[in-house]
């Protein structure tokens, strides 16, 4: 999910500037220097070693979301979390949201020692939603405040770390199986980067999976080599402006491009993000590749089908990408992801996997099908299929 924050309520304050008459330094002494012999082996004793974190696929007609368990405060209180590369705070509902998070767990600031309350109140509105539907006028927003407290994840530990208590929330968060989300978008001072900071190395596996598969995994500090098949080829990052991004340079549908498809653009990979987001007019290129009877639905960026005409249509989307080594690299969206199920108030139509966004992003529909591994100080994303 990519999320806008902004800012309702804050104070910074400056430190003065000292106007006095400046003083003279005294004469410089030498210090002598010692090195200092590390014992063979205290390195690796700090390192933190690799976590998994067993996911549950929140399914509703098709795959939405994957999320896991983390608790917070001392004593813990637990939550579920969707784990979102497309966002970077932690938030989980406070009990200070009283009936508009009555179907998630609530965090009891009274019961937690370590709890500091930071102050200040901001509101974060989400570009894609939690279900496939599109953004429909700003209908995904939490309103938080700033708090500070301990948070474990899979037995990592991040004491006085920052995270967002929901306040309120819209109602379109209300069904959700899950109580909040933990970024992981890759930026210094989430919860990850905590872990980071204190040995954990810089990388984390996502092994998402189709509902009849199972057994969905985060990994935290590494990946699971048992989850995927040959190696994996990574994807270098280009300058990001703080999401997780890769540069693509073609898109093929069914084999085929045109000069619409055949261009460089920058990808968002989100985790958080169901289905695929793309602009309007790359969007409309490829059904037109896949269907003429596939229309746009509403006005929110929405398309659809007869259901009664889209099992038989193929549908296979390449994403082209150049690897780390230089070589061509694809990754592919099966037909299989083009139905996304039913629209509520016409259940004979189905929504297709492309919502026009005013930005590109590659979420579950194709996520679901690589294991994934997300390298921070590499900056770079690396796939290999599912095993």
């Amino acid at each position: 999910m990519i999320g806008f924050i902004a800012i309702a309520l804050g104070v910074l304050q400056l430190g003065g500037v000292d106007a006095s008459p400046p003083q003279l330094s005294p004469a410089p002494k030498k210090v002598q220097l010692k090195s200092k012999t590390i014992e063979r082996g205290s390195l690796r004793r700090r390192a933190l070693p690799p976590q998994n974190i067993p996911l549950k696929d929140y399914f509703n007609g098709t795959d939405l979301q994957w999320f896991g368990n983390i608790t917070v405060g001392t004593p813990p209180q637990d939550f579920t979390v969707v784990f979102d590369t497309g966002s970077f705070t932690l938030e989980i509902p406070s009990t200070a949201c009283g009936a508009a998070c009555s179907n998630q767990r609530q965090f009891d600031t009274s019961k937690s020692s370590t709890f500091v309350n930071k102050g200040g109140s901001s509101t974060i509105t989400f570009g894609t939603g939690v279900g496939v539907d599109p953004i429909k006028q700003n209908n995904w927003v939490l309103t938080v405040t700033n708090a500070q407290d301990t948070v474990s994840v899979g037995g990592l530990v991040a004491k006085q770390a920052s995270l967002l208590l929901i306040t309120n929330q819209t109602p379109t968060f209300a069904p959700d199986p899950f109580d909040g989300i933990m970024g992981l978008g890759p930026q210094a001072g989430n919860i990850f980067q905590n872990f980071v900071n204190q040995g954990l190395a810089s990388e984390f596996g996502l092994f998402l999976t189709p509902n009849s598969v199972g057994n969905a995994e985060l990994t935290l500090g590494g990946a699971d080599t048992t989850k995927f098949t040959g190696s994996l080829t990574f994807i270098s990052q280009p300058s990001s402006d703080g999401n997780w991004e890769l540069p693509s340079t073609s898109i093929a549908v069914n084999g085929k491009t045109t000069s619409t498809l055949n261009k460089r653009r920058t990808i968002i990979f989100d985790s958080g993000t169901s289905s695929l987001c793309l602009d309007q007019q790359t969007t409309e290129a490829i059904y037109a590749m896949i269907s003429p009877n596939i229309v746009p639905v509403g006005d929110f960026g929405a398309y659809g089908i007869p259901c009664d005409q889209i099992s038989s249509l193929p549908a296979k989307l390449d994403f082209k990408f150049t690897s780390q080594t230089g070589q061509p690299f694809n990754l592919t969206v099966p037909s299989s992801e083009l139905n996304v199920g039913p629209f509520r108030d016409n259940p004979t139509m189905c929504q297709t996997f492309i919502n026009a966004l005013n930005a590109d992003i590659i979420g579950g529909s194709l996520l679901k099908h690589y294991y994934s591994l997300w390298d921070l100080s590499g900056s770079r994303i690396g796939f290999a299929l599912n095993g």
